[in-house]
């Protein structure tokens, strides 16, 4: 899809707020006031089930995440936990403290599914349980809120879509940001022509404490008894237990997807809400271990390229590029940046940057006098200004992308409504980001057909 500059530039000059920083509203999906040289973004009235009507979930893998997802949907109104699924029996110790010693705890999320007083699941597990936990609980009758990446393998998507159509159970993934206002605006930004042709798009993130960069500490109980590691492993190659492989398993491929999987699939979520993409045609990438010499077998270091192709109705051709650094000194931020002919614009969750270039006519005496002694015509010669920069950013009280994400979800459930990250959605997120590590691992560009999503033998 191609949009010619002028075309592009008029259409976002209409829609320029008329205030003192002249800044660009958008459209009316996310109204802007003007504050102290910012745009705030107007929370809008996202609809919430009434606190009458409960939906009743329970969480299934209680670790940082899963924990971390079920304290920010019980902040939704009408939502309640009744049950807690873990392989390790601290973490359902932790569970009753935290919510209560009423709620049903369990090794087995077979339990979980059994029960008919649960109307939706968390699946917060590592990546390798995703796919077979998420497909049973829609099987049992449960929707779904399954944490990225959809699945652990690229062979895996199909059967989860599969099972969504069948069921017709509302199914999210867990890429939060695809619900911030952040995202929001960015789209709308896009769509109004406010950084023209889209051409290029980049994104960065970076750690460094150990925490951060997966050396999640290890309790000191752990042990084959307080943990069900013949459970854990019985999908994947057998080994004697090593708490390592359980509490830290982002590091190793049996069970987790490295960086690309944990961090780059959020912002392939972003990049493809953003621009409505289906997603890249070519995957590679690089990296290597060198810095978290601690027995994992994934890079802490990986840079990614992704060929887009023109795609009808909803954007061109452009390239994008990825880095991700766990051993970054100074712990950097998460980045997504998308550049156009006329501009580009620095996304997060709560907020947006743009930044629009500006060319005008010199009035520098010197610089006229010059180009009359060259013999240059001066309506030909044009020179650069400071850009023109645009802050937007979420009005105070914004509950965040994840709060968003979750409202989302159970909006679906009560309304039969839709999602913003489906299985199909998940799927073409996920697929690229397991690419990446595919490319990696093999030295070799992949080829991926995103429409049809499937692989495209060279």
């Amino acid at each position: 899809m191609k949009t010619s500059p002028e075309s592009s530039r008029r259409g976002f000059i209409k829609k320029l707020a008329t205030s003192t920083a002249a800044v660009a509203v958008g459209s009316n999906v996310l109204a802007s006031t003007t504050e102290s040289n910012k745009t705030i973004i107007t929370i809008p009235n996202r609809q919430t089930i009434s606190a009458n009507d409960n939906i009743n979930i329970a969480l299934i893998g209680a670790g940082g995440m899963g924990t971390g997802d079920t304290v920010t949907a019980l902040k939704v109104p009408g939502v309640k936990l009744v049950a807690v699924c873990d392989l390790y029996d601290g973490r359902l110790e932790d569970a009753k403290k935290r919510w209560g010693q009423d709620i049903f705890t369990t090794r087995s999320y077979k339990e979980i599914l059994s029960r008919s007083d649960i109307d939706a699941v968390i699946v917060a597990t590592p990546d390798h349980w995703h796919q077979q936990i998420s497909i049973d609980a829609m099987r049992a009758g449960k929707h779904v809120y399954c944490e990225k990446p959809m699945v652990h393998d690229i062979t895996e998507g199909p059967a989860v879509i599969k099972a969504q159509k069948e069921t017709g159970k509302v199914f999210q993934v867990g890429s939060q940001g695809v619900s911030s206002l952040g995202n929001e605006k960015a789209k709308e930004l896009l769509k109004d022509g406010a950084i023209g042709q889209l051409n290029f798009a980049e994104g960065f993130w970076a750690r460094h404490s150990p925490g951060g960069a997966w050396s999640y500490p290890i309790p000191e109980d752990a042990s084959a008894q307080t943990v069900d590691w013949e459970t854990y492993l019985s999908n994947t190659t057998k080994r004697p237990f090593d708490a390592k492989r359980f509490f830290r398993w982002r590091n190793y491929r049996d069970y987790g997807t490295g960086m690309s999987g944990d961090l780059f699939v959020h912002l392939f979520s972003s990049l493809h809400f953003i621009t409505d993409s289906f997603g890249p045609n070519k995957i590679y990438s690089s990296g290597g271990l060198r810095y978290w010499k601690d027995g994992r077998e994934v890079p802490d270091v990986l840079l990614g390229i992704f060929d887009y192709p023109e795609q009808a109705q909803a954007h061109p051709a452009f390239n994008l590029s990825l880095r991700c650094n766990f051993i970054d000194g100074t712990s950097g931020n998460t980045i997504l940046k998308l550049i156009g002919s006329e501009g580009a614009m620095d996304i997060g969750w709560d907020s947006v940057t743009l930044r629009r270039n500006k060319n005008f006519s010199s009035d520098d005496p010197f610089f006229i006098e010059n180009m009359k002694k060259a013999g240059t015509p001066l309506t030909d010669r044009k020179r650069i200004l400071p850009q023109e920069e645009y802050t937007f950013a979420a009005e105070k009280g914004y509950m965040g992308g994840p709060y968003d994400h979750f409202v989302n979800f159970f909006n679906a459930i009560k309304n039969n409504g839709k999602v913003a990250e489906d299985a199909i959605f998940g799927y073409r997120a996920a697929a690229p980001a397991l690419l990446c590590n595919d490319s990696y691992n093999n030295d070799t560009a992949i080829l991926w057909n995103p429409e049809k999503m499937q692989l495209v033998k060279k």
